[in-house]
């Protein structure tokens, strides 16, 4: 028996983009569930997010030039303008005044500031080197204090596709309907049962897709759920070529989530240095370590190559032992853990697959081309980065789509009806129990190729390898997937290697190297 769920709204991701549209929706009265794949809704990338936050009051303009800068003049100057202009009140009233997130302060109380890679001025709000984890844990704090009636959160649960009457509807005649999106079915990991949540309207909050690369800096969530659900049910995908690769992250550990050292070290002062112990950024950029991250990424790679070393070295040791650990103290304790105290030497650092620039494209409203679908943070694509992103422009992205969505939704929330669950089909359950070790193995072999072919560097020739082994996995992966008892990292390699796909497509048609996109032929 399919379970039913009715809710005004669905919001699919528990970052800082889901819960701002959350707070905005809730605080307006409407219901909301909230559904996340993790068993707690802390593990995000907003939750890794180390850097800061921006707050552009006062430096509005600057910062639309520095984001048209750090794209290479790609961005959409509309998104930047109005990220720069109307964000710093959303910030104040809902982390500042509502939430009551942890920023930094001076001893009269004033905020602090601090400047990263490629912005003009110091506009950076931050909490140590973990302000992702005090947002999420204010925002979630406040919703569960003030809207525990309001807001459900769904743990543990999948989102598998997006509800549509063309694609799910039971009559022929609801292929005729207007096309909109009125919810999803959804795997509950722990009974492994699939319900039908039905909304009025839903927002994907999904993430990006880093974990689909072998080694990157993000939550192993971040594998394109939202980006291939969306597609599926006809939305349009855009710039997914340009992947952004941090820079600095730690070399060491066995998973294929890196630790990230945050931008923040160079932006105060941390100079990168090669196995032979040389100052190497000069030679590659004139602002050098803090040159935007896509040349600053390619710099390492080559110097690697170049010193046919494992990694290069990022050196802070010049400041004071405990300003370092005041300041840094989530990278202090890792190095440490890792047998690197940085106080007194240099951090080991490779590249990582870190941000996804690209999503479902969406207008400055968070609405996409499917109607009652919103996408917002990560997965989305408003144009605000254009080919390369301006660090800690995330969090405030999906800060302030979240809540414009949010407030698109409350003016239309009247107009709108849950779609009856009878009309829509329940869901078959597989019968063929899956065997893990395949789909580790796929899993494996997928991460492999988009790292080695469809990484920093692309050419012709590597992504026409890359073409034939998602060939090869599209093929066996659908297959399969058809008859099979459904498990979370099953769904997740379906999306993955369905996303996996676009972003070689969309490699394969640019053949421009600009922003963090770098083809050699």
């Amino acid at each position: 028996m399919t379970l039913n769920y009715e809710f005004d709204v669905l919001i699919l991701g528990t970052g800082i983009a889901g819960l701002s549209a959350a707070a905005g929706l809730a605080e307006k009265g409407l219901s909301v569930a909230v559904v996340t794949r993790e068993k707690e809704p802390t593990v995000t990338n907003t939750n890794w997010a180390q850097g800061g936050i921006i707050y552009a009051k006062g430096s509005e303009e600057s910062l639309v030039e520095d984001i048209m800068k750090a794209s290479s003049g790609t961005s959409s100057l509309e998104a930047a303008r109005v990220v720069a202009y109307e964000s710093s009140s959303i910030l104040e009233d809902l982390l500042i005044h509502k939430a009551h997130s942890n920023f930094e302060r001076d001893e009269s109380g004033e905020l602090l500031f601090t400047k990263e890679a490629a912005h003009s001025t110091p506009r950076i709000l931050y909490r140590g080197d973990y302000t992702g984890k005090d947002i999420q844990n204010t925002l979630l704090n406040y919703l569960k204090t003030n809207f525990a009636d309001k807001v459900t959160f769904l743990t543990g649960h999948t989102a598998i596709d997006l509800l549509t009457a063309l694609h799910h509807g039971v009559t022929i005649q609801q292929r005729y309907e207007e096309n909109k999106v009125l919810g999803a079915y959804v795997f509950n990991q722990e009974t492994r049962s699939v319900a039908k949540i039905l909304a009025k309207f839903t927002i994907l909050a999904t993430g990006g897709v880093g974990a689909i690369y072998l080694h990157h800096t993000n939550a192993e969530g971040a594998r394109g759920d939202g980006h291939a659900m969306a597609k599926r049910a006809g939305a349009i995908l855009t710039d997914l070529e340009f992947i952004q690769f941090h820079p600095t992250s730690f070399y060491g550990g066995a998973t294929h989530r890196r630790f990230l050292v945050s931008e923040a070290v160079r932006g105060e002062g941390g100079m990168l240095i090669n196995s032979e112990g040389k100052r190497f950024m000069g030679k590659y950029h004139p602002d050098m370590e803090l040159a935007p991250r896509d040349i600053v990424a390619r710099a390492i790679a080559d110097e690697i190559i170049e010193t046919q070393a494992d990694c290069v070295y990022l050196d802070i040791t010049h400041k004071e032992p405990d300003w370092i650990k005041n300041r840094f103290p989530t990278i202090y304790n890792h190095c440490l853990e890792h047998g690197i105290d940085i106080t007194k030497e240099p951090i080991p650092v490779v590249p990582a697959a870190h941000y996804t620039c690209g999503g479902v494209k969406t207008d400055l409203k968070g609405r996409t081309s499917l109607k009652n679908l919103y996408a917002v943070g990560e997965v989305a694509c408003t144009g605000l980065h254009g080919a390369n992103r301006l660090a800690s422009t995330s969090l405030l992205e999906g800060m302030t789509f979240g809540h414009f969505a949010a407030m698109d939704i409350i003016a239309n929330a009247d107009k709108e009806i849950i779609y009856s669950s009878d009309m829509i089909k329940n869901w078959i359950d597989g019968t063929e129990e899956v065997d893990t070790a395949l789909i580790h193995q796929d899993w494996q072999t997928l991460k492999q190729t988009m790292w080695n072919y469809v990484g920093l560097t692309r050419s012709k020739d590597r992504l026409s390898r890359a073409e034939a082994m998602f060939n090869e996995l599209s093929y066996e992966i659908n297959r399969f997937y058809k008859d099979a008892c459904l498990v979370d990292s099953l769904i997740g390699l379906r999306n993955a290697v369905e996303v996996g796909q676009q972003v070689l497509i969309a490699s394969r048609r640019n053949t421009q190297s600009i922003g963090c996109f770098y083809r050699k032929s």
